[in-house]
């Protein structure tokens, strides 16, 4: 369970995303998952409706943030229906305890998967079928882990997410102990440099499958990229698409967000090849990252609620320093 705290820096300058403590308690999951199964949605409700609630009160910063992000979309696509304000934000904070609920439901696979329509999942079979592997361009949208159990039900699709927490091996140690035989494995990584693509372009070229967000700047200092998105310029890592050309793999955004009753996963192929010349390897790299933007605005005025990065988003610095390890920086790539 994951909720947007402060830090020390919360008086000075917008922090990186990593610095505003994203806790991750897997202590809650478990105890979130025990009181709806034995109780169900309601009980759950009660016990983490004020929780949200006091963060709502007490943290500041994502709530600017909420306001800020849902301010862009009302007037980017009309998607609300009138300007936006405070309470909006409560019904975006409470959107995101709702998907707690989903979260801890498909981890354990006792989500109603009857109720989660699969769109653009057939050529993720035919990849299957011929043992080819992709990439995943996600994004914190929606459930994520629904995202993932979903896709692991596809028979014979092994699933690697790449994610920037130190929790991932608690997380690795729950996924078994609720579903054994699940065929997700999360991958901690501070930064996706030289040595990680091998290990990937390895289980890539064993027809397995790496996820990777997309919206959001590496913990370390790499290459980022700009684009518009919802009306103004933000920041994003160019990681996912250098590592896609290391792998020489299809693209595809991999998306959830709630409709009706249940759930949509949604796998939009962006492309069947990263390829970054040499001489336009950043035009390249704009080019990929407006693709993905584009393709991200669409599933927001689906869900425009389920958008969870309770952060600065625009205030990120468009360019970060160069890491010598980032594989955003691998100058040998040559396509």
């Amino acid at each position: 369970m994951r909720h947007p705290v402060s830090t020390p820096r919360e008086r000075g300058a917008s922090p990186h995303w990593a610095e505003i403590g994203e806790s991750t308690f897997v202590a809650g999951m478990w105890f979130l998952y025990w009181v709806h199964k034995l109780f169900g949605r309601l009980p759950f409700r009660l016990c983490v409706y004020p929780v949200v609630l006091y963060y709502w009160a007490t943290q500041g910063r994502a709530r600017r943030a909420s306001l800020d992000y849902l301010q862009r979309i009302e007037t980017r696509f009309g998607v609300i229906g009138q300007p936006p304000g405070w309470r909006h934000t409560l019904r975006h904070f409470f959107s995101f305890a709702e998907t707690i609920l989903d979260k801890t439901l498909a981890l354990s696979g006792r989500y109603r998967f009857e109720q989660v329509q699969m769109v653009g999942a057939e050529p993720i079979a035919r990849h299957i079928e011929r043992g080819e592997g992709a990439v995943f361009i996600t994004a914190h949208v929606g459930c994520l882990e629904l995202c993932r159990a979903t896709a692991e039900r596809q028979p014979g699709l092994r699933l690697n997410v790449l994610v920037h927490t130190a929790h991932a091996e608690q997380f690795n140690r729950m996924l078994r102990r609720l579903d054994p035989g699940s065929g997700v494995h999360l991958m901690q990584v501070t930064e996706v440099n030289a040595a990680t693509a091998v290990v990937l372009a390895e289980k890539v070229a064993q027809g397995e499958f790496v996820a990777i967000a997309g919206d959001r700047v590496p913990v370390v200092a790499s290459k980022t990229t700009s684009a518009q998105f919802l009306g103004a310029q933000a920041a994003f890592p160019v990681g996912p698409y250098v590592l896609a050309a290391l792998l020489k793999c299809p693209v595809y955004l991999m998306g959830c967000v709630r409709e009706g009753a249940g759930h949509a996963v949604y796998f939009d192929r962006l492309c069947d090849r990263v390829e970054l010349p040499r001489g336009r390897r950043e035009a390249a790299l704009r080019q990929y990252t407006a693709v993905f933007v584009q393709r991200l605005e669409e599933l927001l005025r689906r869900a425009p609620y389920e958008w969870f990065n309770f952060f600065s988003f625009w205030e990120q610095p468009a360019e970060a320093d160069r890491s010598p390890n980032a594989i955003a920086h691998h100058e040998t790539t040559t396509h």
